[in-house]
């Protein structure tokens, strides 16, 4: 008998040394600023347990980025067209900048909220690492047009939401992954066919993978979104509409129809509905 309670204590005690292991391993690669060494801190993040631990209350060093681009308003970010090579890397850019912002914020949504199930931790971090794949894909192709990134200024938006939903894991499923990430399921399809006139085949091919793989992001999204509220009893339709004003969002046309039934999207959800 006291056998057996020493090895369930040291299993547990393993357990606890791998979930703190992760956490930490997760917190390195949110923090480092450099944007090479953060994609190949998150390619070799592994996950193999849950994590039971409480929260962070807080790190200052989060979340880690370099020191170009400069943020500044998003009213002050130039609009180029797209007949240009200027123009297109300007394009490049920001979507590169999304995609950097979207690692922190995929690390962050698994450092950030304890206690909840492996497969939460598991998915994000699969997120993570894609949205690291997709910001090395942007950036070479940022570097085929002739810059880089951090040669022109961005703005912050992506991660004033995650500050803003750092409180609960229900408000942040609702307003990031199903709100800012699934903006980019109905613009992205327009900026293909914007590129496909001036057959730009080697941006579209990149955005075409990442509009792809982000359906399953936003996806989990919506997957966690409706976890969280049957653990509280809470309805996810009414739920979500009540965050959303609550938040001061308001969801706008043009929608990816298609895409968003795939991201677990109802038609009561959106506005227009989904028929």
């Amino acid at each position: 008998m006291l056998l057996c309670y020493s090895l369930h204590q040291a299993m547990l005690a393993t357990i606890s040394s791998q979930a703190l292991s992760f956490r930490e391993d997760l917190l390195a690669a949110l923090v480092e600023p450099d944007p090479d060494r953060k994609c190949l801190a998150v390619a070799a993040l592994a996950f193999d347990g849950e994590i039971v631990r409480d929260p962070p209350i807080s790190d200052p060093r989060v979340p880690g980025r370099p020191a170009r681009p400069v943020l500044i308003s998003p009213r002050l970010v130039p609009n180029r067209g797209l007949g240009s090579i200027e123009g297109r890397a300007a394009l490049c850019h920001a979507v590169a900048h999304i995609e950097f912002n979207a690692i922190n914020l995929a690390l962050d949504a698994a450092w950030r909220f304890g206690a909840l199930p492996a497969g939460y931790y598991a998915d994000w971090l699969s997120v993570a690492q894609d949205e690291a794949r997709h910001f090395l894909a942007m950036r070479q192709r940022l570097r085929e047009l002739g810059s880089d990134y951090g040669e022109l200024p961005a703005h912050n938006g992506l991660w004033e939401a995650a500050e803003k939903t750092s409180h609960d894991v229900l408000v942040r499923m609702a307003c990031v992954p199903r709100v800012l990430e699934a903006r980019g399921l109905d613009v992205t399809p327009n900026m293909i066919r914007r590129l496909r006139e001036l057959r730009d085949a080697e941006t579209i091919a990149v955005l075409e993978v990442i509009l792809e793989e982000e359906v399953r992001h936003v996806e989990i999204g919506s997957r966690w979104f409706r976890w969280c509220c049957a653990q509280r009893g809470l309805d996810p339709t009414p739920t979500f509409a009540r965050l959303l004003a609550e938040n001061g969002v308001l969801l706008r046309p043009p929608f990816n129809l298609e895409a968003r039934a795939r991201a677990g999207f109802l038609p009561e959800e959106l506005p227009t509905g989904l028929a």
